[in-house]
Protein backbone atom coordinates (compact mmCIF):
# COMPACT_ATOMS: atom_id res chain seq x y z
CA UNK A 1 0.00 0.00 0.00
CA UNK A 2 1.11 3.31 -0.85
CA UNK A 3 1.99 6.42 1.85
CA UNK A 4 -0.76 8.00 0.75
CA UNK A 5 -3.23 5.60 0.91
CA UNK A 6 -2.04 4.66 4.89
CA UNK A 7 -0.42 7.56 6.19
CA UNK A 8 2.23 7.25 8.99
CA UNK A 9 0.79 5.69 12.05
CA UNK A 10 -1.40 3.29 10.51
CA UNK A 11 -4.35 5.75 10.06
CA UNK A 12 -6.56 4.95 6.83
CA UNK A 13 -7.29 7.86 4.84
CA UNK A 14 -11.28 7.35 5.80
CA UNK A 15 -10.44 6.65 9.51
CA UNK A 16 -12.37 10.01 11.08
CA UNK A 17 -9.53 9.64 14.13
CA UNK A 18 -8.23 13.16 15.02
CA UNK A 19 -10.59 15.14 13.02
CA UNK A 20 -10.54 18.88 12.82
CA UNK A 21 -13.35 20.68 13.97
CA UNK A 22 -15.48 21.82 10.94
CA UNK A 23 -13.81 19.30 8.69
CA UNK A 24 -14.97 17.79 6.28
CA UNK A 25 -14.33 14.09 7.43
CA UNK A 26 -16.40 14.32 10.32
CA UNK A 27 -19.32 13.11 8.83
CA UNK A 28 -17.19 10.12 6.98
CA UNK A 29 -18.32 7.86 9.74
CA UNK A 30 -21.80 8.54 10.19
CA UNK A 31 -22.55 7.08 6.40
CA UNK A 32 -22.28 3.68 7.59
CA UNK A 33 -20.99 0.69 6.46
CA UNK A 34 -21.91 0.23 2.87
CA UNK A 35 -22.67 3.96 2.05
CA UNK A 36 -21.40 5.97 -0.01
CA UNK A 37 -19.31 9.03 2.11
CA UNK A 38 -20.81 12.11 2.80
CA UNK A 39 -20.40 15.20 0.85
CA UNK A 40 -18.27 17.85 2.83
CA UNK A 41 -20.38 20.50 3.92
CA UNK A 42 -19.59 24.47 3.11
CA UNK A 43 -19.74 26.91 5.65
CA UNK A 44 -19.15 30.27 6.23
CA UNK A 45 -15.79 29.72 8.10
CA UNK A 46 -14.70 27.65 5.41
CA UNK A 47 -15.96 29.78 2.64
CA UNK A 48 -14.00 32.83 4.02
CA UNK A 49 -11.10 30.58 4.31
CA UNK A 50 -10.58 29.55 1.06
CA UNK A 51 -11.21 33.20 -0.63
CA UNK A 52 -8.34 33.84 1.26
CA UNK A 53 -6.29 31.14 0.00
CA UNK A 54 -7.86 32.17 -3.50
CA UNK A 55 -6.37 35.57 -2.61
CA UNK A 56 -3.14 34.50 -1.80
CA UNK A 57 -2.76 32.36 -5.59
CA UNK A 58 -3.78 35.41 -6.95
CA UNK A 59 -1.09 37.75 -5.74
CA UNK A 60 1.58 35.11 -6.37
CA UNK A 61 0.37 34.91 -9.56
CA UNK A 62 0.46 38.41 -10.47
CA UNK A 63 3.78 39.02 -9.50
CA UNK A 64 4.98 37.37 -12.16
CA UNK A 65 3.98 39.76 -14.78
CA UNK A 66 3.49 43.27 -12.47
CA UNK A 67 6.70 44.02 -13.15
CA UNK A 68 6.87 43.48 -16.96
CA UNK A 69 5.48 46.67 -18.55
CA UNK A 70 8.05 48.55 -15.78
CA UNK A 71 10.99 46.88 -16.34
CA UNK A 72 12.42 50.46 -17.58
CA UNK A 73 11.78 52.46 -14.49
CA UNK A 74 12.99 49.20 -12.47
CA UNK A 75 16.38 49.57 -14.26
CA UNK A 76 16.87 53.23 -13.95
CA UNK A 77 16.07 52.98 -10.23
CA UNK A 78 18.65 50.26 -9.55
CA UNK A 79 20.94 51.58 -11.91
CA UNK A 80 21.29 48.58 -14.24
CA UNK A 81 21.71 47.62 -17.16
CA UNK A 82 18.77 46.38 -20.14
CA UNK A 83 20.66 42.56 -19.81
CA UNK A 84 20.80 42.75 -16.22
CA UNK A 85 17.00 43.78 -15.45
CA UNK A 86 15.28 40.71 -17.24
CA UNK A 87 16.74 38.61 -13.73
CA UNK A 88 14.21 40.81 -12.15
CA UNK A 89 11.81 38.08 -13.43
CA UNK A 90 13.69 35.34 -13.86
CA UNK A 91 14.73 34.98 -10.15
CA UNK A 92 11.16 35.43 -9.27
CA UNK A 93 9.83 32.10 -12.25
CA UNK A 94 13.04 30.29 -11.43
CA UNK A 95 12.18 29.78 -7.72
CA UNK A 96 8.69 29.75 -8.36
CA UNK A 97 8.89 26.56 -10.52
CA UNK A 98 11.20 24.95 -7.99
CA UNK A 99 8.62 25.15 -5.19
CA UNK A 100 5.42 24.55 -7.11
CA UNK A 101 6.04 20.67 -6.61
CA UNK A 102 7.69 20.69 -3.59
CA UNK A 103 4.55 22.34 -2.33
CA UNK A 104 2.35 19.06 -2.20
CA UNK A 105 4.92 17.16 0.00
CA UNK A 106 5.15 20.08 1.95
CA UNK A 107 1.40 20.67 2.18
CA UNK A 108 1.02 16.83 3.61
CA UNK A 109 3.41 17.25 6.00
CA UNK A 110 2.63 20.86 7.45
CA UNK A 111 -1.32 21.02 6.94
CA UNK A 112 -2.78 23.42 4.83
CA UNK A 113 -2.96 26.34 7.45
CA UNK A 114 0.43 26.11 8.20
CA UNK A 115 2.24 26.02 4.38
CA UNK A 116 -0.12 29.05 3.35
CA UNK A 117 0.33 30.86 6.46
CA UNK A 118 3.95 30.41 6.22
CA UNK A 119 4.02 31.10 2.50
CA UNK A 120 1.53 34.25 2.85
CA UNK A 121 3.72 35.60 5.20
CA UNK A 122 6.93 35.24 3.90
CA UNK A 123 5.85 36.56 0.75
CA UNK A 124 4.37 39.64 2.03
CA UNK A 125 7.70 40.37 3.85
CA UNK A 126 9.65 39.34 0.76
CA UNK A 127 7.57 42.00 -1.02
CA UNK A 128 8.46 44.37 1.61
CA UNK A 129 12.58 43.64 0.66
CA UNK A 130 11.90 44.48 -2.87
CA UNK A 131 10.17 47.84 -2.08
CA UNK A 132 13.40 48.30 -0.42
CA UNK A 133 15.96 47.08 -2.59
CA UNK A 134 18.79 49.61 -4.30
CA UNK A 135 20.65 47.46 -5.84
CA UNK A 136 20.05 44.80 -9.04
CA UNK A 137 21.88 42.05 -6.47
CA UNK A 138 19.56 42.67 -3.69
CA UNK A 139 16.61 42.64 -6.12
CA UNK A 140 17.37 39.40 -7.47
CA UNK A 141 17.75 38.01 -4.42
CA UNK A 142 14.53 39.39 -2.45
CA UNK A 143 12.43 38.19 -5.86
CA UNK A 144 13.73 34.68 -5.32
CA UNK A 145 12.55 34.52 -2.09
CA UNK A 146 9.46 36.32 -3.31
CA UNK A 147 9.14 33.50 -5.81
CA UNK A 148 10.06 30.78 -3.56
CA UNK A 149 7.38 31.51 -0.79
CA UNK A 150 4.80 32.15 -2.92
CA UNK A 151 4.61 29.23 -5.21
CA UNK A 152 3.30 27.51 -1.97
CA UNK A 153 0.32 29.33 -2.45
CA UNK A 154 -0.71 28.43 -5.69
CA UNK A 155 -1.24 24.94 -5.54
CA UNK A 156 -3.01 25.28 -2.31
CA UNK A 157 -5.91 26.58 -4.34
CA UNK A 158 -6.25 24.55 -6.53
CA UNK A 159 -6.21 21.55 -4.08
CA UNK A 160 -8.47 23.24 -1.52
CA UNK A 161 -11.33 23.79 -3.68
CA UNK A 162 -11.63 19.78 -4.40
CA UNK A 163 -11.61 18.74 -1.11
CA UNK A 164 -13.70 21.47 0.84
CA UNK A 165 -16.40 21.49 -1.65
CA UNK A 166 -19.45 19.07 -2.42
CA UNK A 167 -18.84 18.26 -6.23
CA UNK A 168 -22.03 20.06 -7.02
CA UNK A 169 -20.68 23.10 -6.29
CA UNK A 170 -16.91 22.60 -7.88
CA UNK A 171 -17.83 24.02 -11.60
CA UNK A 172 -18.47 27.08 -9.92
CA UNK A 173 -15.65 27.34 -7.30
CA UNK A 174 -13.58 26.62 -10.31
CA UNK A 175 -14.78 29.09 -12.59
CA UNK A 176 -13.90 31.17 -9.75
CA UNK A 177 -10.18 29.35 -9.70
CA UNK A 178 -9.80 29.47 -13.42
CA UNK A 179 -10.64 33.58 -13.27
CA UNK A 180 -7.98 33.91 -10.94
CA UNK A 181 -4.97 32.16 -12.97
CA UNK A 182 -5.77 33.85 -15.72
CA UNK A 183 -7.00 37.04 -14.41
CA UNK A 184 -3.69 37.74 -12.47
CA UNK A 185 -1.06 37.39 -15.31
CA UNK A 186 -3.26 39.22 -17.93
CA UNK A 187 -4.10 42.03 -16.06
CA UNK A 188 -0.33 42.08 -14.38
CA UNK A 189 0.85 44.63 -17.15
CA UNK A 190 -1.70 46.65 -16.58
CA UNK A 191 -1.86 47.33 -13.03
CA UNK A 192 1.93 47.89 -12.70
CA UNK A 193 1.37 50.57 -15.45
CA UNK A 194 -0.66 52.40 -13.40
CA UNK A 195 1.50 51.89 -10.36
CA UNK A 196 4.34 52.92 -12.03
CA UNK A 197 2.91 56.15 -13.91
CA UNK A 198 1.13 57.29 -10.79
CA UNK A 199 3.27 56.67 -8.06
CA UNK A 200 6.03 54.66 -8.38
CA UNK A 201 7.71 51.27 -9.18
CA UNK A 202 8.35 50.53 -5.74
CA UNK A 203 4.26 50.04 -4.85
CA UNK A 204 4.79 47.82 -7.39
CA UNK A 205 5.86 45.39 -4.17
CA UNK A 206 4.31 47.15 -1.52
CA UNK A 207 0.43 46.99 -2.45
CA UNK A 208 1.13 43.13 -1.56
CA UNK A 209 1.80 44.08 2.24
CA UNK A 210 -1.77 44.94 3.48
CA UNK A 211 -3.65 42.20 0.85
CA UNK A 212 -0.58 39.57 2.17
CA UNK A 213 -1.22 40.14 6.31
CA UNK A 214 -4.83 40.07 5.62
CA UNK A 215 -4.43 36.50 4.08
CA UNK A 216 -2.20 35.32 6.27
CA UNK A 217 -3.84 36.13 9.50
CA UNK A 218 -7.18 34.51 7.82
CA UNK A 219 -5.25 31.30 6.86
CA UNK A 220 -4.00 30.95 10.34
CA UNK A 221 -7.39 31.53 11.87
CA UNK A 222 -9.83 30.02 9.85
CA UNK A 223 -7.95 27.11 7.45
CA UNK A 224 -9.12 23.80 9.57
CA UNK A 225 -9.31 21.63 6.29
CA UNK A 226 -6.49 19.02 6.84
CA UNK A 227 -4.10 17.37 9.32
CA UNK A 228 0.09 17.39 9.06
CA UNK A 229 1.78 14.24 9.01
CA UNK A 230 4.72 15.12 10.71
CA UNK A 231 6.63 12.01 9.90
CA UNK A 232 6.96 13.04 6.16
CA UNK A 233 9.09 16.09 7.38
CA UNK A 234 11.82 13.20 8.90
CA UNK A 235 11.43 11.03 5.28
CA UNK A 236 12.01 14.06 4.00
CA UNK A 237 14.39 12.70 0.84
CA UNK A 238 16.93 15.84 0.50
CA UNK A 239 18.55 13.89 -2.23
CA UNK A 240 15.84 14.61 -4.80
CA UNK A 241 15.11 17.90 -3.05
CA UNK A 242 18.62 19.48 -4.59
CA UNK A 243 18.25 17.30 -7.97
CA UNK A 244 14.53 18.79 -8.20
CA UNK A 245 15.93 22.39 -7.86
CA UNK A 246 18.78 21.52 -10.07
CA UNK A 247 16.50 19.89 -12.87
CA UNK A 248 13.71 22.85 -12.80
CA UNK A 249 15.91 25.80 -11.68
CA UNK A 250 18.39 24.90 -14.77
CA UNK A 251 15.67 24.48 -17.08
CA UNK A 252 13.67 27.36 -16.12
CA UNK A 253 17.17 29.76 -16.51
CA UNK A 254 17.36 27.60 -20.13
CA UNK A 255 14.18 28.74 -21.83
CA UNK A 256 13.87 32.43 -19.77
CA UNK A 257 17.75 33.36 -21.30
CA UNK A 258 18.49 31.06 -23.97
CA UNK A 259 16.93 32.77 -26.79
CA UNK A 260 18.55 36.42 -25.03
CA UNK A 261 22.27 34.22 -25.53
CA UNK A 262 21.52 32.18 -28.93
CA UNK A 263 21.12 29.30 -26.95
CA UNK A 264 23.86 26.32 -27.06
CA UNK A 265 26.12 29.15 -28.62
CA UNK A 266 26.73 30.53 -24.95
CA UNK A 267 29.09 28.16 -22.44
CA UNK A 268 26.45 29.07 -19.37
CA UNK A 269 23.45 28.01 -21.70
CA UNK A 270 25.77 24.59 -22.53
CA UNK A 271 26.35 23.86 -18.86
CA UNK A 272 22.96 24.27 -17.61
CA UNK A 273 21.98 22.07 -20.13
CA UNK A 274 23.85 19.34 -18.72
CA UNK A 275 23.27 20.01 -14.88
CA UNK A 276 19.43 20.15 -15.85
CA UNK A 277 19.38 16.64 -17.41
CA UNK A 278 21.28 15.20 -14.70
CA UNK A 279 19.45 16.71 -11.96
CA UNK A 280 15.91 15.65 -14.12
CA UNK A 281 17.52 11.93 -14.48
CA UNK A 282 18.41 11.63 -10.46
CA UNK A 283 15.02 13.08 -9.93
CA UNK A 284 13.03 10.67 -11.48
CA UNK A 285 14.83 7.74 -10.61
CA UNK A 286 14.63 9.13 -6.90
CA UNK A 287 10.81 9.84 -7.64
CA UNK A 288 10.65 6.01 -8.68
CA UNK A 289 12.92 4.19 -5.82
CA UNK A 290 12.03 6.43 -2.66
CA UNK A 291 9.72 4.69 -0.42
CA UNK A 292 8.12 8.17 0.13
CA UNK A 293 8.78 10.00 -3.09
CA UNK A 294 9.03 13.71 -2.82
CA UNK A 295 6.84 14.04 -6.21
CA UNK A 296 4.02 11.46 -5.83
CA UNK A 297 4.05 10.91 -10.03
CA UNK A 298 1.29 8.34 -9.48
CA UNK A 299 -1.07 10.92 -10.67
CA UNK A 300 -0.10 10.05 -14.05
CA UNK A 301 -1.65 7.19 -14.60
CA UNK A 302 -4.64 8.18 -14.11
CA UNK A 303 -5.67 9.62 -17.99
CA UNK A 304 -7.79 12.25 -17.37
CA UNK A 305 -5.11 13.82 -15.45
CA UNK A 306 -2.21 12.78 -18.10
CA UNK A 307 -4.05 14.17 -20.95
CA UNK A 308 -5.56 17.28 -19.08
CA UNK A 309 -1.70 17.84 -18.11
CA UNK A 310 -0.56 18.64 -21.43
CA UNK A 311 -3.72 20.58 -22.42
CA UNK A 312 -2.61 23.28 -19.26
CA UNK A 313 0.48 23.16 -21.22
CA UNK A 314 -0.99 24.66 -23.81
CA UNK A 315 -3.05 26.37 -22.48
CA UNK A 316 0.02 28.12 -20.74
CA UNK A 317 1.69 28.93 -23.77
CA UNK A 318 -1.28 30.49 -25.06
CA UNK A 319 -1.94 32.84 -21.63
CA UNK A 320 1.76 33.88 -20.82
CA UNK A 321 2.76 33.87 -24.60
CA UNK A 322 -0.02 36.10 -25.42
CA UNK A 323 0.34 38.31 -22.57
CA UNK A 324 4.02 38.60 -23.32
CA UNK A 325 3.59 39.69 -26.74
CA UNK A 326 1.32 42.45 -26.45
CA UNK A 327 3.45 44.52 -24.44
CA UNK A 328 6.00 43.66 -26.92
CA UNK A 329 4.16 44.92 -29.79
CA UNK A 330 2.98 47.80 -28.20
CA UNK A 331 6.63 48.96 -26.64
CA UNK A 332 8.66 48.59 -29.55
CA UNK A 333 5.93 48.88 -32.54
CA UNK A 334 3.72 51.51 -31.38
CA UNK A 335 6.41 53.14 -28.43
CA UNK A 336 3.74 53.17 -26.16
CA UNK A 337 5.03 53.27 -22.00
CA UNK A 338 3.72 51.64 -19.14
CA UNK A 339 0.29 53.34 -18.77
CA UNK A 340 -0.57 53.16 -22.36
CA UNK A 341 0.23 49.72 -22.47
CA UNK A 342 -1.48 49.01 -19.53
CA UNK A 343 -4.57 50.75 -20.75
CA UNK A 344 -4.67 48.59 -24.09
CA UNK A 345 -4.37 45.25 -22.47
CA UNK A 346 -6.62 45.47 -20.23
CA UNK A 347 -9.85 44.05 -22.68
CA UNK A 348 -8.69 40.24 -22.15
CA UNK A 349 -8.49 40.64 -18.74
CA UNK A 350 -12.63 42.59 -18.44
CA UNK A 351 -14.02 39.43 -21.01
CA UNK A 352 -12.27 37.02 -18.42
CA UNK A 353 -14.08 38.56 -15.70
CA UNK A 354 -17.43 38.65 -17.72
CA UNK A 355 -17.23 35.18 -18.74
CA UNK A 356 -16.68 33.42 -15.63
CA UNK A 357 -19.68 33.14 -14.35
CA UNK A 358 -21.22 32.41 -17.44
CA UNK A 359 -18.39 29.12 -17.92
CA UNK A 360 -19.52 28.64 -14.29
CA UNK A 361 -23.46 27.64 -15.18
CA UNK A 362 -22.28 26.09 -18.41
CA UNK A 363 -19.37 23.41 -16.68
CA UNK A 364 -22.57 21.87 -14.84
CA UNK A 365 -24.46 21.27 -18.07
CA UNK A 366 -22.11 20.82 -20.94
CA UNK A 367 -19.64 18.15 -21.82
CA UNK A 368 -16.47 19.82 -20.53
CA UNK A 369 -14.55 18.73 -23.40
CA UNK A 370 -16.79 20.62 -25.75
CA UNK A 371 -15.95 23.90 -24.06
CA UNK A 372 -12.40 23.29 -23.90
CA UNK A 373 -12.38 22.81 -27.74
CA UNK A 374 -14.49 25.29 -28.47
CA UNK A 375 -11.64 27.49 -25.89
CA UNK A 376 -8.85 26.47 -28.01
CA UNK A 377 -10.61 26.99 -31.25
CA UNK A 378 -11.41 30.80 -29.77
CA UNK A 379 -7.04 31.21 -29.19
CA UNK A 380 -6.73 30.12 -33.13
CA UNK A 381 -9.32 32.43 -34.38
CA UNK A 382 -7.51 35.51 -32.23
CA UNK A 383 -4.37 34.83 -34.09
CA UNK A 384 -6.02 34.81 -37.08
CA UNK A 385 -7.20 37.83 -36.84
CA UNK A 386 -3.74 38.84 -35.64
CA UNK A 387 -1.81 37.70 -38.23
CA UNK A 388 -2.64 40.85 -40.55
CA UNK A 389 -1.10 42.98 -38.18
CA UNK A 390 0.18 46.38 -38.55
CA UNK A 391 2.51 49.00 -37.61
CA UNK A 392 -0.33 51.06 -37.03
CA UNK A 393 -2.23 48.33 -34.87
CA UNK A 394 -3.84 50.60 -31.92
CA UNK A 395 -6.19 49.86 -29.36
CA UNK A 396 -9.61 49.38 -31.81
CA UNK A 397 -7.70 47.09 -34.40
CA UNK A 398 -6.39 44.92 -30.59
CA UNK A 399 -9.71 44.92 -29.00
CA UNK A 400 -11.74 41.91 -31.16
CA UNK A 401 -8.51 39.56 -30.69
CA UNK A 402 -8.41 40.50 -27.01
CA UNK A 403 -11.83 40.18 -26.41
CA UNK A 404 -11.86 36.78 -28.42
CA UNK A 405 -8.97 35.74 -25.97
CA UNK A 406 -10.24 36.66 -22.93
CA UNK A 407 -13.17 34.51 -23.53
CA UNK A 408 -11.08 31.62 -25.52
CA UNK A 409 -9.32 31.70 -21.56
CA UNK A 410 -12.18 31.58 -19.39
CA UNK A 411 -13.90 28.25 -21.84
CA UNK A 412 -10.34 26.32 -21.66
CA UNK A 413 -9.04 27.29 -17.84
CA UNK A 414 -12.24 25.88 -16.15
CA UNK A 415 -12.74 22.46 -17.96
CA UNK A 416 -9.18 21.85 -17.48
CA UNK A 417 -9.28 22.09 -14.18
CA UNK A 418 -12.65 19.72 -13.94
CA UNK A 419 -11.25 16.90 -16.37
CA UNK A 420 -8.13 16.53 -14.76
CA UNK A 421 -8.73 16.66 -10.97
CA UNK A 422 -12.24 15.97 -10.17
CA UNK A 423 -11.51 12.32 -10.50
CA UNK A 424 -8.40 12.21 -8.73
CA UNK A 425 -9.40 10.72 -4.78
CA UNK A 426 -8.67 13.60 -2.38
CA UNK A 427 -5.59 12.12 -0.97
CA UNK A 428 -4.05 12.37 -4.16
CA UNK A 429 -4.67 16.10 -4.69
CA UNK A 430 -2.20 18.44 -2.86
CA UNK A 431 0.44 16.77 -5.34
CA UNK A 432 -1.16 16.69 -7.94
CA UNK A 433 -2.38 19.84 -8.03
CA UNK A 434 1.56 21.26 -7.43
CA UNK A 435 1.99 19.12 -10.87
CA UNK A 436 -0.54 20.74 -12.58
CA UNK A 437 0.37 24.07 -11.75
CA UNK A 438 3.98 23.28 -12.62
CA UNK A 439 3.09 22.13 -16.31
CA UNK A 440 0.86 25.20 -16.96
CA UNK A 441 3.90 27.22 -15.88
CA UNK A 442 6.40 25.52 -17.99
CA UNK A 443 3.80 25.58 -20.88
CA UNK A 444 4.41 29.00 -20.70
CA UNK A 445 8.33 28.76 -20.24
CA UNK A 446 8.66 26.76 -22.89
CA UNK A 447 5.97 29.13 -24.97
CA UNK A 448 8.37 32.36 -24.35
CA UNK A 449 11.47 30.49 -25.45
CA UNK A 450 9.75 29.54 -28.84
CA UNK A 451 8.63 32.98 -29.37
CA UNK A 452 11.40 35.06 -28.91
CA UNK A 453 13.45 32.16 -30.97
CA UNK A 454 11.01 32.61 -33.24
CA UNK A 455 10.53 36.45 -33.63
CA UNK A 456 14.32 36.90 -33.59
CA UNK A 457 15.19 34.66 -36.47
CA UNK A 458 11.97 35.91 -38.33
CA UNK A 459 12.58 38.87 -38.20
CA UNK A 460 16.10 38.29 -39.32
CA UNK A 461 14.98 36.96 -42.79
CA UNK A 462 12.43 39.61 -43.26
CA UNK A 463 15.17 42.28 -42.79
CA UNK A 464 17.44 40.40 -45.18
CA UNK A 465 14.44 40.43 -47.85
CA UNK A 466 13.30 44.32 -47.15
CA UNK A 467 16.89 44.91 -47.53
CA UNK A 468 16.93 43.82 -51.30
CA UNK A 469 14.74 46.60 -52.10
CA UNK A 470 15.81 49.52 -50.14
CA UNK A 471 20.00 49.14 -51.22
CA UNK A 472 21.57 51.87 -52.93
CA UNK A 473 20.30 52.32 -56.51
CA UNK A 474 16.71 51.28 -56.24
CA UNK A 475 15.36 55.15 -57.10
CA UNK A 476 11.98 54.40 -54.49
CA UNK A 477 14.34 53.78 -51.66
CA UNK A 478 16.71 56.93 -52.43
CA UNK A 479 13.66 58.88 -53.29
CA UNK A 480 12.16 58.47 -50.00
CA UNK A 481 15.54 58.72 -48.22
CA UNK A 482 16.13 62.46 -49.84
CA UNK A 483 12.56 63.33 -48.83
CA UNK A 484 13.35 62.42 -44.70
CA UNK A 485 16.74 64.05 -44.97
CA UNK A 486 15.29 67.49 -46.28
CA UNK A 487 12.58 66.94 -43.78
CA UNK A 488 15.37 66.62 -41.17
CA UNK A 489 17.62 69.18 -42.54
CA UNK A 490 16.52 72.57 -40.81
CA UNK A 491 16.84 70.34 -37.49
CA UNK A 492 19.26 68.52 -38.39
CA UNK A 493 21.13 70.62 -40.81
CA UNK A 494 24.46 68.76 -42.11
CA UNK A 495 23.99 65.73 -40.26
CA UNK A 496 20.52 65.56 -41.89
CA UNK A 497 21.79 62.48 -44.25
CA UNK A 498 23.26 60.57 -41.47
CA UNK A 499 19.97 61.15 -38.94
CA UNK A 500 17.58 59.75 -42.73
CA UNK A 501 19.78 56.88 -43.21
CA UNK A 502 19.32 56.17 -39.53
CA UNK A 503 15.67 56.74 -39.63
CA UNK A 504 15.09 54.29 -42.49
CA UNK A 505 17.45 51.70 -41.08
CA UNK A 506 14.60 51.52 -38.01
CA UNK A 507 11.77 51.49 -39.99
CA UNK A 508 13.13 48.46 -42.19
CA UNK A 509 14.34 46.62 -38.74
CA UNK A 510 10.31 47.76 -37.18
CA UNK A 511 8.73 46.42 -40.25
CA UNK A 512 10.83 43.06 -40.09
CA UNK A 513 9.47 42.96 -36.97
CA UNK A 514 5.91 43.41 -37.62
CA UNK A 515 6.19 40.72 -40.09
CA UNK A 516 7.92 38.36 -38.10
CA UNK A 517 4.43 38.97 -35.48
CA UNK A 518 2.26 38.09 -38.35
CA UNK A 519 4.08 34.79 -39.12
CA UNK A 520 4.16 33.97 -35.21
CA UNK A 521 0.71 34.39 -34.98
CA UNK A 522 0.38 32.15 -37.80
CA UNK A 523 2.17 29.31 -36.18
CA UNK A 524 0.27 29.73 -32.73
CA UNK A 525 -3.15 29.29 -34.83
CA UNK A 526 -1.86 25.91 -35.90
CA UNK A 527 -0.98 25.00 -32.58
CA UNK A 528 -4.47 25.71 -31.07
CA UNK A 529 -5.70 23.89 -34.13
CA UNK A 530 -3.52 20.93 -33.55
CA UNK A 531 -4.37 20.45 -29.56
CA UNK A 532 -8.36 20.20 -30.17
CA UNK A 533 -7.40 17.06 -31.88
CA UNK A 534 -6.14 15.25 -28.69
CA UNK A 535 -9.04 16.69 -26.49
CA UNK A 536 -10.73 13.82 -27.23
CA UNK A 537 -8.32 11.47 -25.40
CA UNK A 538 -9.90 13.29 -21.99
CA UNK A 539 -13.04 11.13 -20.32
CA UNK A 540 -15.86 13.23 -19.56
CA UNK A 541 -15.78 13.00 -15.64
CA UNK A 542 -19.10 11.50 -14.41
CA UNK A 543 -21.14 14.26 -12.87
CA UNK A 544 -23.24 11.85 -10.45
CA UNK A 545 -20.24 10.40 -8.92
CA UNK A 546 -20.07 11.89 -4.82
CA UNK A 547 -17.45 13.82 -4.13
CA UNK A 548 -15.13 11.57 -1.16
CA UNK A 549 -14.62 13.46 1.37
CA UNK A 550 -11.70 15.39 2.40
CA UNK A 551 -9.21 14.57 5.48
Amino acid sequence: MSDDAAPPGGRTAVEPTRVPTGSAAGSAGASGAGNPPSEPKVTPRRLIAFLALVFGMFMAILDIQIVSSSLSEIQAGLSASPDEISWVQTSYLIAEVIMIPLSGYLGRALSTRVLFTISAAGFTLASALCATATTLPEMIVYRAIQGFIGGGMIPTAFAAAYTIFPKRHQPAIMALVGLTVTLAPTVGPTIGGYLTELLSWHWLFLINLVPGAAATLLAWTLVDFDEPEHELLRRLDYLALVALAVFLGSLEYILEEGARDDWFQDAAIRYLTVASVLGGALFFWRCFAARTPLVDLAAYRDRNFAGGSLLTFVMGIGLYGMTYLYPVFLGRVRGYDSLQIGETVFVSGLFMFLTAPVVGVLSRRVDPRYMISAGFLGFGLSCIDLTYITSDWAFGELFVPQMLRGVSLMLCMVPINIVSLATLPPSKLKNASGLFNLMRNLGGAFGLAFINTFLNDRQDLHMLRLREHVVWGRQVAEERLAGMAASLAPRMGSDAELAAVRQFSNMVRQQGLVLAFGDLFWAMTILFGAIVLLVPLVRRPNPGAAAAPAH
